[in-house]
């Protein structure tokens, strides 16, 4: 009989499935959550180390995973202390220019013991090159900033040599070697060190990423340093130790001691019974806890159960924090009034603009590259605040004129546009008849300003412009203007108006910001502090605007000069016109309103009246108003159209860009 096949079949197996598919659409399984959520509360690993280097689960990936585990286990509690912050920069999520603007900023001036500018060194040299630096770090995926701040620092002799010992053991205990540059900071009450630390490692094709175990990031660095300071200094002996638990207990900000009680806290409760105490702090350190939470609970911050027990509010991390940094920030403010009285004003949103001269400017966050202004303002108080993330310190010189504007507040000029617009449609020659009915002293340069807040609005797709000196306005332009500015800035929206002291601008020849104020008159400026200041320089300025015939006195009253701004300006730029021909053979150009120059951008120069761009067309050059945007294009062929202090650029063929 034929065989039949009918009862045969063949196994075909299918393909493997994922584990983590057996939960609906592929999420993570219930355990991994779990695991998860523990780590992020800080729990560890089963099996984990103990001990000093035990604050996280071990590491599974990176250079570094075992030394994370070793270090630290011969310190006791009686170790010199370090505390280290450290970030992991992603080169090409930064900015341009980031790398450049962290190493300017810590080699920058007053760091060193005697004030001046801080120098950066490395392993091998006590002048090291941060332009080479940066230069041989250009291709690399990340980088590592550091600040190390040893709790004695004062006392250690060579702080660079401390340094470069930590820096050694760090390359032992991850097994290569390490390219870093570092300098040395004096100006705080905490002596530290900026360490920058390439994210690669290797030459050529051989080279590789740098991946730091998570562990050694935490924790393993920090123990290293510890072990070094108490090598070099030795333990710290009980009355050291006594001394700093005493000036913990009255301070008004987050300390080790509220960190203890913190991670002794059980929900929320510590306490502090006899067993407990001896089990985690010791006699004496009990005693402090307890005058600490004494403290606490007289800043409501702690509250008592019973004798031994106290609930810890769950506010008292972020209070702390907050009134350490004010604390900072108030000293900040009085160390750069240099004694005058003001009232101070530590708002953290700006609520109202602010106009007024940098008294002092630095980094909040020295890490994350955040800066601050102190502001001396014309209201007669001195005012603190913090600027957008990026913002260039060095554009903003100390004892310059800047304006702070709110974030999401519609702008004074673009309140202007609305009130001239007729129909949704803003004309300049409207806008000039209206200021000449109220004989307005500086009719050209005002509509100036409003045109660069248009074209600005253009280039984002806000507004249309028609014809010159014509644009078309949608109907929500006031919201949508605001909108523009809160996408573009974060935070207040900082703006550089002289880069001048007033004492300067009294005698300078070009049109300053005493003359914008002298025309518009003293609106806002207070009787005393920086506000009287600027009243007296405002007289002065007046004196030299007559003996230069801008200005007439007539008794009390004052007449300037028509078109006064655009007389001192023509007036700079003719005579730095002359100076820029005779360093360079080529002939000086100066432009009229609405014509067209073009040529290389070759260089900016700083004016009283402002920053000017050269552009060299061979045979000779002219000097048009700079804006940031033209920076991009050094050295290329550029072409603008200027209309008194506003300018318009036009790069290639078909792109313009007005301001």
């Amino acid at each position: 009989m034929p065989s039949r096949d009918d009862d045969r079949f063949r196994i075909r197996p299918a393909a493997p499935r994922s584990r983590s598919a057996a939960s609906p659409e592929g999420a993570p399984r219930f355990v991994s959550l779990v695991l998860k959520a523990a780590s992020k509360a800080g729990g560890r690993a089963s099996g984990a180390r103990g001990g000093p280097g035990a604050a996280g689960s071990a590491s599974t990936f990176g250079r570094g995973r075992v030394a994370a585990g070793m270090a630290g286990q011969k310190l006791g509690r009686n170790a010199r202390r370090v505390i280290i912050k450290s970030r992991f920069v992603v080169l090409k999520k930064a900015a341009a220019k980031s790398v450049a603007t962290h190493l300017r900023y810590i080699e920058r001036d007053g760091v060193t013991r005697d004030g001046q500018r801080g120098q950066a060194y490395s392993a091998q040299t006590d002048a090291a090159d941060l332009k080479a630096f940066e230069e041989r770090g250009q291709g690399d995926r990340h980088q590592f900033r550091y600040i190390v701040s040893v709790e004695d620092a004062v006392e250690l002799d060579d702080l660079r040599g401390y340094t470069r010992e930590l820096m050694q053991r760090m390359a032992v205990d991850l097994e290569t070697r390490l390219d870093w540059v570092a300098v040395d900071h004096w100006d705080t009450d905490n002596p530290h060190t900026h360490i920058v630390l390439r994210g690669r490692i290797g030459q050529g094709r051989q080279g590789q990423d740098l991946v730091i175990a998570p562990g050694y990031m935490a924790h393993g660095l920090r123990l290293r340093a510890s072990e070094i300071a108490t090598e070099w200094l030795g333990p710290r002996t009980e009355l050291e130790i006594r001394k700093g638990l005493l000036r913990e207990v009255e301070l008004e900000r987050l300390t080790g001691l509220d960190r203890m009680l913190l991670q002794h806290a059980a929900a929320g409760v510590v306490d502090l019974t006899e067993s407990s105490a001896n089990a985690t702090a010791g006699g004496q350190r009990q005693t402090m806890l307890r005058a600490r939470l004494h403290r606490l609970e007289s800043m409501a911050l702690a509250e008592r159960v019973d004798a031994n027990r106290w609930r810890l509010s769950s506010s008292m991390r972020p209070t702390l924090a907050a009134l350490g940094e004010r604390s900072d920030i108030l000293r900040t403010m009085h160390k750069a009034l240099r004694g005058e009285q003001r009232e101070l004003t530590l708002e953290a949103e700006l609520a109202t603009p602010v106009v007024g001269c940098i008294a002092t400017k630095g980094l909040a966050d020295e890490l994350h590259d955040r800066g601050y202004v102190v502001v001396d303002g014309v209201d007669g108080r001195a005012h603190y605040l913090k600027l957008p993330a990026g913002t260039d310190l060095s554009a903003l010189p100390v004892g310059g004129i800047i304006a702070a504007t709110p974030p999401g507040s519609v702008r004074p000029v673009d309140r202007n546009i609305l009130a001239i617009a007729k129909g949704g449609i803003y004309k300049t020659a409207d806008h000039l008849s209206s200021l000449a009915q109220v004989a307005h002293g500086e009719p050209g340069t005002t509509v100036d300003a409003h045109v660069r807040r248009l074209e600005a609005l253009r280039r984002a797709g806000i507004v249309e412009r028609i014809a010159d000196g014509v644009w078309k306005l949608p109907q929500d332009f006031a919201r949508k203007a605001r909108e523009h500015d809160m996408h573009k800035a974060e935070g207040a929206t900082i703006e550089l108006r002289s880069h001048l002291p007033i004492a300067q601008q009294v005698r300078a020849i070009g049109a300053t910001w005493l003359d914008q104020q002298l025309v518009t008159g003293d609106v806002g400026l207070a009787t005393r502090g920086f506000g009287a200041r600027v009243r007296d320089a405002m007289i002065h300025r007046v004196e030299f605007l007559s003996e230069e015939g801008l200005a007439e006195r007539h008794g009390q009253r004052v007449v300037l000069a028509r078109n006064l701004l655009a007389t001192l300006r023509e007036r700079e730029l003719a005579s730095a016109g002359k100076a820029l021909q005779d360093q360079t053979g080529s002939i000086h150009r100066p432009t009229r309103t609405g014509e067209s120059v073009s040529g290389v951008y070759r260089r900016s120069i700083q004016l009283a009246s402002g920053r000017f761009a050269m552009l060299d067309d061979g045979m000779g050059f002219s000097l048009v108003p700079w804006r940031p945007v033209v920076e991009q294009k050094f050295g290329q062929q550029v072409s603008a159209i200027v209309r008194g202090s506003s300018v318009s650029f036009q790069f290639g063929r078909t792109r313009s860009v007005g301001v």
